[in-house]
């Protein structure tokens, strides 16, 4: 192995390397390298040099056998060629953020694409949820992707099949940024029915990855990408999960990391709800659009619009006209006396309320009683307080 081993590039050199000989998300390698450098501890575990402290046999072993053959230069290069870019700590491009993660932090991040990482994860928030979602899944997936790009906000997820593509597409469809974060290299797009999307995001947002070139998704590395997309972000929104999902493990990282943790509830009947059902019974806040996720992950101001119901005419009444209206029978008329007692209000100002009702269509008097006026068509309800 020969390369930049002393210099300003030596630390970068050492880290590529370092992402092809060790597992992402590794405390005990984090904490190695926090005490000893990036260039040290590449010896240390390519080399015949004294092992790190805390280090087995049959671990180093393993280490100096993914390290036979090791050429940071030439991924390095390739990366470069391949239109991509290795980013590490200490980088102006390095997300700060992900120094939350303490020694589980990356050591370096591959990147395709032209924008800044920094500067578009300072906006971001993860969509999340399960490969197999149902429609109503990948429609509301969709619609928060394009909602939050249409709001200025980055949306970050895996690439996989379901939730994760369909938030992807919402982004893309909506001439939005979106960040793609891979289990494999960066120029090895999983799942492979998935390349000409994560090619497109190559092309519109960003492809991030902590493997190589040519390093390929395991069940681990799935696990461990999700504490990325956490930590990356302002706030995961979960939308479909089972009990056993990754979706869940992604949120629950963004819960450690002090981040908005959201989920989207579905039907009580769908085991794809379960999971997100369960957060929601816990710390995560409930959301159905892209204007709540904003409220709860933007700045000061990032309200969402105040909801309710339909507005009926007798919603705008004064409280003592309607308070008078109340006490009109359903059917027949009263004396405006009796309409004093039934409401308790004193009878000069049930003759007032009552004409007011009756210039705005709601009574009628038939000699000296009142009664609800009784327009044709199903408002005749609405009005007398009917269901």
């Amino acid at each position: 192995m020969t390369g930049a081993t002393s210099g300003p590039g030596a630390d970068r050199w050492a880290r590529a390397g370092l992402t092809r000989i060790v597992e992402p998300g590794d405390e005990l390698v984090g904490r190695w390298l926090r005490q000893r450098g990036a260039s040290a501890l590449l010896r240390a575990l390519s080399g015949p040099g004294e092992p790190p402290d805390g280090a087995s046999a049959e671990r180093i072993a393993g280490y100096r056998l993914r390290a036979t053959g090791l050429d940071p230069s030439a991924d390095l290069t390739g990366a470069a060629e391949a239109g991509a870019r290795f980013v590490c700590p200490g980088d102006r491009e390095w997300p700060g953020q992900l120094d939350d993660l303490g020694d589980a932090r990356p050591i370096g991040l591959w990147v395709r694409g032209r924008p800044s990482l920094r500067i578009w994860a300072l906006r971001s928030v993860a969509v999340v949820g399960a490969r197999a979602c149902t429609d109503y899944g990948a429609h509301v997936a969709a619609t928060l992707g394009a909602g939050l790009a249409e709001r200025g906000w980055v949306v970050v997820s895996g690439g996989a099949y379901g939730v994760d593509a369909a938030a992807h597409r919402g982004a893309l469809a909506a001439g939005g940024a979106t960040i793609c974060v891979l289990a494999s290299g960066v120029d090895s797009p999983y799942p492979r029915g998935h390349a000409e999307l994560i090619g497109r995001i190559a092309e519109q947002g960003l492809v991030v990855s902590e493997l190589p070139s040519g390093d390929h998704p395991t069940r681990s590395r799935f696990v461990l990408r999700n504490r990325v997309i956490a930590a990356l972000t302002r706030g995961t929104v979960v939308v479909e999960a089972q009990y056993r999902s990754g979706s869940l493990v992604t949120a629950r990282h963004a819960r450690e990391l002090g981040r908005s943790t959201m989920g989207v509830p579905g039907p009580v009947t769908s085991g794809l709800s379960a999971g997100v059902h369960e957060l929601l019974r816990g710390e995560a806040v409930l959301v159905t659009d892209a204007d709540e996720v904003a409220e709860l992950v933007g700045s000061i101001g990032d309200l969402a619009p105040e909801r309710s119901g339909p507005v009926v005419a007798r919603d705008l009444l004064h409280p003592a006209a309607a308070r008078v209206l109340e006490a009109l029978p359903a059917r027949g008329g009263v004396s405006g006396r009796d309409v004093a007692r039934a409401s308790g209000t004193r009878p000069e100002e049930v003759v007032n309320r009552l004409y007011e009702l009756q210039s705005l269509g709601f009574v009628e008097r038939i000699g000296e009683r009142w009664q609800l006026a009784a327009p044709p068509g199903p408002s005749a309800n609405a009005r007398r307080g009917g269901p």
